[in-house]
């Protein structure tokens, strides 16, 4: 029998760096770069190399340093590859998660993870905003009444925190209508804990599960990154689509469609991948 990879000394930093790598070889997971597909811009060794690179920053987090410090290394790490952003999502939510995982009481947990999300300062968010400096990220209109929040802006921002008191939970807040990852992080990331679950009861390689539950996710809610390129209309399409595939034969056309008509669902990555750490560390075998 194969033990489970929490019997084998692998921190939640490693367990971190190892959902990166498993998301991106889950296949196929529609519209998204997986082992058997690249995007025109965005390649598989690519994900590979981004998830090595973050380490460092999933390793502060470990650590217990400041979640926008470990966040904004990790993507700086992450970015050293040649394709730009491809895993800044999966780190915005990985990263409180292993602080959670990682303090004293080991509380990775909805509520664990919300006491690190709504323990985050001032400081952390002006390190989130600077992650933006290192890679270019798709977003949406920013807020009517915080144009001077605007993500766009990276480390300019500052100021602009600093006088309104913002903490890297209340940026969040102000996403979360209209953001899934955002949502996660001030809804105690409920949808990364139940895809986590699904993964956990599921059988057969963690690839082939990873895969299953980036199809259920998408099947549950338009995907963020899709409506930001796309519009609402085409991310409910896509929902649709995805419940309309019954397995993952199935969704190896899908897969082919999406990468032809230029649809990414991002997002939906960014949670399943997320799940997985969650996973591994409750003790999915490999």
């Amino acid at each position: 029998m194969v033990a489970p990879v929490s019997d084998r000394g692998f921190g939640p930093a490693r367990h971190a760096e190892l959902a990166l790598l498993l998301e991106v070889a889950g296949t196929p997971k529609p519209g998204n770069v997986d082992r058997r597909r690249d995007l025109s811009d965005l390649h598989f060794e690519q994900f590979l190399t981004g998830a090595v690179g973050s380490a460092a920053g999933l390793e502060l987090a470990e650590s217990g340093a400041p979640v926008g410090e470990a966040f904004e290394e990790a993507v700086a790490g992450m970015s050293r590859q040649g394709g730009g952003n491809t895993q800044f999502g999966c780190l915005l939510l990985l990263v409180p998660l292993v602080r959670a995982a990682a303090d004293d009481d080991r509380d990775l947990s909805p509520a664990g993870a919300t006491a690190v999300a709504e323990s985050t300062t001032v400081a952390d968010a002006v390190g989130f905003y600077r992650a933006f400096e290192h890679v270019d990220v798709a977003v949406g209109d920013v807020p009517d009444d915080a144009p001077d929040l605007d993500v766009r802006r990276g480390g300019d921002a500052a100021e602009a925190l600093r006088d309104r008191g913002c903490t890297l939970y209340d940026v969040m807040g102000l996403s979360a209508e209209r953001d899934a990852n955002a949502r996660e992080w001030t809804g105690g990331f409920a949808r990364t804990f139940r895809a986590a679950e699904t993964i956990l009861d599921d059988d057969g390689p963690v690839t082939d599960r990873v895969a299953r539950a980036f199809l259920d996710l998408l099947a549950e809610e338009p995907d963020t990154l899709v409506a930001t390129n796309h519009g609402e209309a085409v991310a409910r399409d896509v929902m649709a689509r995805a419940a309309d595939v019954s397995d993952l034969d199935e969704a190896e056309e899908l897969a082919e469609a999406f990468v032809a008509e230029g649809i990414n669902p991002g997002t939906t990555a960014d949670i399943v991948c997320a799940a997985t750490f969650v996973a591994l560390e409750r003790g999915v075998p490999l």
